[in-house]
C-alpha cells in the first residue's frame, strides 16, 4: 500500500479531493513510523488528520480549496466562519477564503454563497469565485478586500469626521437599497460588515456576511412576508433596531434604522447603550433596548446636524412593509455635504498621513498604522479632473431628486 493509500485508509475517503504539489511534513502526524517526509497529497485531507492543528499554524503547507486557491494566514472572521487570505496559484490573484467545519452546529456557507449569487453584479457585493467542501469543511473563495469601517474607525482614534460620514452615508444607502432591491435584508449591518476596496476600487465601500440574511418578499410576485411577533433577536444588539429587539420580524425599515445607529456610532465615538453590565445575555439585551427606547433621538444626535435626527425619525416613522424612500434619505445627505461646502474628492479621514508617532509607541503599531493608510492609498489619487466630475455628478443627482415628487414625502 502506498503513502497516500495508507493517509487515505486512516482518514476515510475524502470524495473529490485534488492533489496538491510536494510540501514536507515532519513527523509522526501521518504515521507512527514516519519521521520525515515529502508527502503528495491533498491539503485539506492533511488538516482532517490533524484536527488539533489550526489552519493559522499550517499556512506554511499548501493547503488548497477548489484545485486552485492556495490558503495563507488568516485575516478575519465572519458569524460563521473563519476568513484567510488565499492566492489563485494559476493567475497569482490574491483572495479571501472563507472556511466553515461540517460539522458546525448550523452550517449556513452554502446558504451565504447562494445569497451572495443573488446579489452578483451590484456595486459593493464581492463576487464569489467558487463555493464546495473539501473534506471536513466548506469553502468560499471571494473577492479579496481592505480593511473594514470598523478597522479604520479605530485607526482614527474613534472618531470620523462630518464629512467622512457623509461621504459613507451616501454609499451605505445605495449598498442597503441594492440588497433591498433583490429581495434580501441583511439584518446584520455593522461597522465590521462594510470593507473598503483596493487597488482602483479603493474608495468604494462594499458589504460583506450575508450569513443572516434573509428574503423578506417573493422575487416573482413582490408579495412581502407576514408580520410576526416573538421572534429571537437576530443581528447584533448594539445596532439593532428597536422592533427587533422587541421581537417584532424584520423588513427593509430595520436594516436602515441600524444604519442610523451606525452612523452616530461613527459621528460620537459610542452609543449611549455601550458598556452596559448584565448577569446573562438577555438581561443584557434587555437594558440595551430599554436604553434605546428612552433616548430621544433629538438626545442621541445633540451636538450633529438636525439631518442624523430626521433620518433616524423616518426609519422608526416606516410600517412594517413599507418601501423606504431611498432618494430622500440620500438627498438629506447630499444636501447637507453641499450646504457645508465639503469635496467629493474621497478624501476619508483615514486618507490623511497619520501625525509622527509618539516615543512609547511600539514599531509594530507604527508598522500597522503606515499599512492601513498604504491600503487607503491603493485606490490612487483621484485627478482634479475626477473630483470635478464627480461635484457636478453629485449637484446634478441632488437637483434630479429634488425634482422628483416621491423625494421629499413622508
Amino acid at each position: 500500500m502506498t503513502l497516500t493509500q495508507r493517509v487515505r485508509a486512516a482518514s476515510g475517503d475524502c470524495g473529490d479531493i485534488r492533489a496538491s504539489s510536494f510540501f514536507s511534513l515532519s513527523l509522526p502526524q501521518l504515521h507512527p513510523l514516519c519521521n520525515s517526509l515529502l508527502v503528495f497529497a491533498t491539503p485539506l485531507l492533511i488538516l482532517h488528520l490533524q484536527h488539533k492543528t489550526s489552519l493559522s499554524t499550517m499556512s506554511s503547507m499548501d493547503l488548497r480549496v477548489g484545485g486552485k486557491y492556495r490558503i495563507g494566514k488568516k485575516i478575519g472572521s465572519g458569524s460563521f466562519g473563519d476568513i484567510y487570505l488565499g492566492v489563485n496559484i494559476v493567475s497569482g490573484e490574491e483572495v479571501a477564503i472563507k472556511l466553515e467545519s461540517v460539522k458546525a452546529k448550523h452550517p449556513q456557507l452554502e446558504y451565504e454563497s447562494k445569497v451572495y449569487k443573488s446579489l452578483a453584479g451590484g456595486v459593493g457585493v464581492p463576487f464569489v469565485r467558487w463555493f464546495g467542501t473539501e473534506c471536513d469543511y466548506n469553502a468560499m473563495v471571494l473577492d479579496l478586500l481592505g480593511p473594514s469601517l470598523e478597522d479604520l474607525f479605530n485607526f482614527c482614534n474613534r472618531k470620523f469626521s462630518l464629512k467622512t460620514v457623509l461621504l459613507l452615508a451616501d454609499q451605505l444607502i445605495s449598498r442597503v437599497e441594492y440588497i433591498h432591491s433583490r429581495n434580501f435584508i441583511h439584518r446584520d449591518i455593522k461597522p465590521d460588515n462594510f470593507l473598503m476596496g483596493i487597488g482602483k476600487r479603493g474608495n468604494q465601500v462594499n458589504v460583506i456576511d450575508f450569513g443572516l440574511a434573509k428574503k423578506y418578499r417573493d422575487p416573482k410576485t413582490h408579495l412581502h412576508i407576514p408580520y410576526r411577533e416573538n421572534k429571537n433577536l437576530t443581528g447584533t444588539a448594539r445596532y439593532t433596531s428597536i422592533n427587533t429587539h422587541l421581537g417584532v420580524e424584520q423588513s427593509r425599515r430595520d436594516d436602515l434604522e441600524s444604519l442610523g445607529y451606525v452612523l452616530m456610532y461613527f459621528l460620537r465615538g459610542q452609543l449611549p447603550w455601550q458598556g452596559l453590565k448584565a448577569a446573562t445575555k438577555k438581561q443584557k439585551y434587555d437594558r440595551i433596548m430599554e436604553k434605546k427606547m428612552t433616548t430621544p433621538t433629538d438626545i442621541l444626535c445633540r451636538g450633529f446636524p438636525n439631518e442624523f435626527a430626521i433620518y433616524l425619525n423616518y426609519c422608526r416613522s416606516l410600517r412594517f412593509d413599507d418601501k423606504p424612500d431611498y432618494s430622500y434619505l440620500r438627498k438629506l445627505f447630499r444636501d447637507l455635504f453641499v450646504r457645508e461646502g465639503f469635496q467629493y474628492d474621497y478624501v476619508f479621514d483615514w486618507s490623511v498621513q497619520p501625525p509622527p508617532p509618539k516615543d512609547d509607541e511600539s514599531a509594530f503599531m507604527q508598522q500597522q498604522k503606515r499599512r492601513v493608510v498604504a491600503d487607503a492609498h491603493l485606490g490612487g489619487q483621484v485627478q482634479d479632473s475626477q473630483v470635478d466630475s464627480q461635484q457636478r455628478q453629485l449637484r446634478s443627482q441632488t437637483r434630479k431628486d429634488a425634482r422628483d415628487p416621491r423625494s421629499g414625502a413622508w
